[in-house]
């Protein structure tokens, strides 16, 4: 991974996806690191596929909150045999709790997140985790883990994104914090760049002023320009560091 050049840290695509254009138009932009995040049993599938044609393409796999349906006894050891035979899978994720869309099923989507946390202690990697509406037990579940990651599409207040920092994680920021409407630009002012990463989520929440697109990971270009105009800093030097700090993250990718 090449520090001069920028990351999108999550992203999803599918087989059907203008792939090589994709890369292209984000190529053109200076951004050249790609981590694609695939968290259903399909998708985990598709990306696999993916990364065997694409070398500068890593990839993150397991369980979102969403996807509990799909996991039963077997899954745990069905992503530990991907993980210990494909280097390229470099961390677990997106993983977590999600009270906005399912309150019924807490219990449940406690254990799933768990156990994908013991499997990244055993095989020592980073996860990246999606939180909604759980703040609170999701960061009392990481604090008896000794892991580090991303704390994927942040967008909550300035002390949680501290809290998650001394656990020794990563602050995820995409599109939300273009939205005139957000609250989390005055977060990112205080949040060191040392404790940052870009992505984009897409095709989901295209920054401004473009919102009406379909999202690609050429957009961290528009994502990485309006934190160079909160924080005040050049664009070389967010760069450096916002990649840097992947590269410090992610083990297999050194």
């Amino acid at each position: 991974m090449n520090n001069n050049y920028l990351c999108d840290t999550h992203f999803h695509l599918d087989l059907k996806d203008d792939i090589k254009g994709i890369l292209k138009r984000a190529k053109e932009l200076g951004v050249a690191n790609f981590i694609l995040s695939a968290c259903d049993l399909k998708g985990i599938k598709e990306a696999l596929e993916i990364i065997k044609k694409y070398d500068e393409i890593y990839l993150t796999i397991g369980l979102h909150p969403d996807e509990i349906k799909d996991y039963d006894e077997n899954t745990i050891s069905y992503l530990e045999d991907l993980i210990k035979n494909n280097k390229r899978i470099i961390g677990i994720g997106e993983i977590g709790l999600d009270y906005y869309h399912n309150k019924e099923n807490k219990k449940e989507q406690q254990e799933l997140f768990k156990k994908q946390l013991d499997l990244a202690s055993k095989l020592n990697l980073p996860v990246v985790i999606h939180t909604r509406d759980a703040f609170q037990d999701t960061y009392d579940i990481l604090k008896e883990y000794k892991l580090k990651g991303t704390i994927h599409c942040f967008s909550g207040p300035l002390e949680n994104a501290l809290r998650y920092i001394k656990l020794g994680y990563l602050i995820g920021i995409g599109g939300v914090s273009t939205y005139k409407n957000t609250n989390l630009k005055e977060t990112l002012k205080e949040i060191p760049i040392e404790s940052i990463v870009f992505e984009t989520d897409s095709p989901y929440l295209t920054p401004e002023p473009i919102r009406k697109e379909v999202n690609e990971p050429k957009n961290v270009s528009i994502i990485c320009d309006n934190l160079c105009k909160i924080k005040n800093m050049n664009r070389e030097d967010i760069i450096r560091i916002t990649t840097n700090n992947v590269i410090k993250n992610y083990s297999r990718l050194r």
